[in-house]
């Protein structure tokens, strides 16, 4: 039995599970995954087992809990020291860590108004003027990470890395809502999509049947915010 073990949620809905899954993956060792499903009485009944917080995702390592998708995405990086986390330089190390500060904190009409659902797909809807400020400051720093610090490889700052974890449910997003970018922004968006373990949760994803109607919205729906 692996030491490792994270508690994650529905993966077609739960955008911080996904963080904190990228994350354990990133490291290349073992670890077991244990699904709670939302919006039942057996989630809140079990949760508690494992984190006080009564949140997904935690990460159980032996005797150690950590919660919250960006500590356990700087404990994983403490375990697998020898994989990219972080770009090196200060500059983008700098950058790195804002941007993935002000995405933990901020985005807040995105996040309501544009849930993460894996397996719906809607075409041609209008965004409020405040979903429309996060989508362009998304694809703001997208555009200026890709130009100015990740020229060697396919991802924000290069290889695939933290910063890539956190931005990885709203590039599922994007696809989901049709959301138009620019050229350089299309094409990380497409990069994280073709990244081997976001494409291996994107199958899990698709595979569920649940409904969670909290984070469904109208397949009828034209409007967003």
């Amino acid at each position: 039995m692996s030491e490792l073990k994270i508690i994650i949620a529905n993966k077609r809905y739960s955008s911080w599970s996904l963080r904190g899954w990228l994350a354990v993956r990133h490291t290349d060792l073992p670890f077991e995954e244990i699904m709670l499903r939302l919006d039942t009485p057996a989630f809140y009944q079990e949760i508690v087992k494992y984190n006080p917080a009564k949140k997904v995702p935690t990460l159980l390592h032996a005797n150690i809990a950590v919660w919250d998708s960006a500590a356990i995405i700087d404990y994983c990086s403490r375990i697998a020291p020898g994989k990219h986390w972080w770009p090196e330089e200060n500059a983008a190390y700098a950058v790195a860590r804002s941007i993935c500060a002000e995405m933990h904190s901020g985005f807040t009409h995105l996040r309501t108004h544009m849930p993460m659902n894996m397996q719906g797909r809607w075409r041609g809807l209008s965004l409020s003027s405040d979903v429309e400020n996060d989508v362009r400051r998304v694809e703001q720093i997208w555009t200026q990470c890709r130009e100015t610090l990740g020229t060697n490889g396919d991802f924000l700052f290069g290889d695939f890395s933290a910063a890539d974890m956190m931005y990885a449910p709203v590039v599922s997003r994007f696809e989901t809502y049709d959301i138009q970018l620019n050229p350089v922004a299309s094409a990380y968006r497409d990069a994280v999509l073709a990244h081997s373990d976001f494409v291996e949760w994107l199958s899990a994803a698709e595979k569920e049947n649940e409904i969670v109607t909290a984070d469904q919205i109208p397949a009828s729906a034209t409007h967003l915010g």
